[in-house]
């Protein structure tokens, strides 16, 4: 088939990563994304093992390294701020706890957008509002109003994926909260941080500093556990009700943090989760990224599987002619296990956090290397 017409929804980083392949491999674009614009700023996301090739092969690991944090490494305080424990970035061959190439989402977010621009149509403040396919294709209504067609269309908007909930079914069949909560948001560097991370930890509560390049400002870190999560992920206000609720008490510079908490330009808190599902495609609708396969940011592999996930994805679809029912199984066999190894660190890192005292006296040390071993290196990319 030439000329394939492909529709992805979101343009954070699995999308655009995506549409950097679809182009490469012969298909037409259009990536639609609901915010009038790149989201700036964000968390730093990481890119190890694997995913570094992914990186190589797009050809973007010189414009990717340009834009890194240059975050030395991370250490743990008490609550006097005395140090505990370091981890330096260039530890593991730059694949440890703080990875080598450590980017804000947003700069990669525009490293991606400003590769594909070209070549992909963009469309901001719209939405896939409706949506109907038969055996040839995929007729789809934007919010807009707007009516077009498509080969195929891919959902790659998030943890909270409306595609996912449009196709699949309801959000709660797949999300699995993991009894942690998670907040960011930027503060004035007042700290003294200078390319260091700073975390503390106390009775499963965590509050932790990262500085941003510049040296003003940092990313500040907050962490509680919560065995239910209700809050509406965009209720701001009834979000920060709650962060302070739960961070209260808190030492080290907890206080400190929360005192900018209704001054900060940007604010984030969700739950942590994974999203675990049988199949990520149903007929010529498939998924990528957080919104088929999320190991929550305690996995560190996000952005990773996003970008080995893109390659895949195109890869298999092309190698199948476009054909999806033959793309798509490609694609979920040559990530499965990638995937789940990934949602299984992020699952004890939550443990650690919360319950540390569930762990084994004697961990099995060899199962444990074994398992990051898949996490890190990942599958084989084929030479598509």
């Amino acid at each position: 088939m030439s000329n394939v017409r492909v529709l992805v929804s979101g343009a954070s980083i699995a999308g655009p990563a995506l549409a950097h392949w679809l182009h490469r491999r012969g298909a037409e674009v259009t990536v639609v994304e609901q915010a009038d614009g790149l989201r700036p700023g964000g968390q730093a996301v990481d890119a190890r093992g694997v995913a570094k090739e992914a990186i190589r092969r797009m050809g973007l690991d010189a414009a990717i390294r340009a834009v890194c944090t240059d975050t030395q490494g991370a250490y743990t305080v008490d609550a006097a701020g005395t140090v505990l424990e370091t981890f330096a970035a260039d530890e593991n061959d730059g694949d440890g706890y703080i990875s080598e190439i450590e980017v804000l989402r947003g700069d990669f977010s525009r490293v991606l957008y400003d590769d594909t621009r070209e070549n992909v149509e963009y469309v901001f403040g719209d939405r896939i509002a409706e949506l109907t396919q038969d055996a040839d294709g995929v007729d789809v209504t934007f919010a807009s109003g707007n009516r077009r067609r498509f080969e195929l269309v891919i959902g790659a908007d998030g943890l909270h994926s409306a595609l996912r909930s449009m196709v699949f079914g309801p959000r709660e069949q797949f999300v699995r909260h993991l009894g942690l909560v998670l907040a960011f948001y930027t503060v004035p560097n007042e700290f003294g941080l200078d390319r260091w991370l700073l975390d503390y930890h106390e009775a499963g509560r965590s509050a932790g500093l990262r500085p941003l390049p510049g040296g003003d400002q940092a990313i500040a870190m907050l962490s509680f556990p919560a065995a239910e999560f209700e809050v509406g992920y965009r209720d701001v206000d009834a979000q920060k009700r709650l962060l302070r609720e739960q961070m209260a008490g808190v030492g080290w510079e907890t206080g400190r943090i929360l005192a900018h908490l209704d001054d900060t330009p940007d604010f984030y808190l969700d739950q942590v989760a994974q999203v675990v599902m049988e199949r990520w495609s149903s007929g010529r609708v498939g998924l990528l990224g957080d919104a088929a396969f999320s190991a929550s940011p305690m996995s560190g592999a996000g952005t990773g599987l996003a970008l080995v996930g893109a390659y895949m994805l195109a890869g298999e679809l092309a190698a199948a002619d476009w054909d999806p029912a033959a793309g798509f199984a490609g694609y979920e066999k040559r990530m499965r296990d990638y995937v789940e190894a990934n949602q299984e660190i992020g699952r004890m890192h939550v443990q650690m956090l919360t319950a540390p005292e569930a762990a084994p006296a004697e961990p099995d040390m060899d199962a444990i290397t074994a398992l990051i071993e898949r996490a890190v290196t990942g599958p084989e990319l084929p030479d598509y």
